[in-house]
């Protein structure tokens, strides 16, 4: 709740119109589902040393959607990335997803993550 208003305080200080606030909402939104639909594939293929290539897919994809959706999926990966890490996953692991992550928001190929074999379905 608090984000919710820190962004209208945001907006309205800035003056940013009702229409761009929306466009990004809905980027935000929709982003948010391709960060879902990579995750829920990558659980679907199951196969080895597929997870950068699976988060380098979600970010790009999020962030093809706009502002929005580079922030969705920044603060996504980053939610993830940090439960993780408190969970004690190992730092060089969390390291190279955030990698794979910022790789994919860049807007570079997330197929340089794609692991051999992997089914063209993904």
């Amino acid at each position: 709740m608090k984000l919710l208003t820190g962004l209208i305080f945001c907006s309205l200080v800035l003056g940013v119109s009702s229409r761009s606030w929306l466009d990004f909402i809905s980027e935000a939104y929709h982003g948010a589902g391709d960060m879902w639909r990579a995750y829920t594939d990558m659980r679907e293929a199951n196969w080895k040393h597929s997870d950068k290539y699976f988060h380098a897919r979600g970010n790009y994809d999020a962030a093809q959607r706009g502002p929005g959706g580079v922030w969705v999926a920044e603060f996504l990966s980053d939610a993830r990335e940090g439960i993780q890490s408190f969970m004690g996953r190992g730092h060089e692991d969390s390291e190279a997803d955030q990698k794979a992550n910022r790789w994919g928001r860049s807007g570079k190929d997330p197929n340089h993550f794609r692991p051999a074999g992997l089914p063209d379905k993904y």
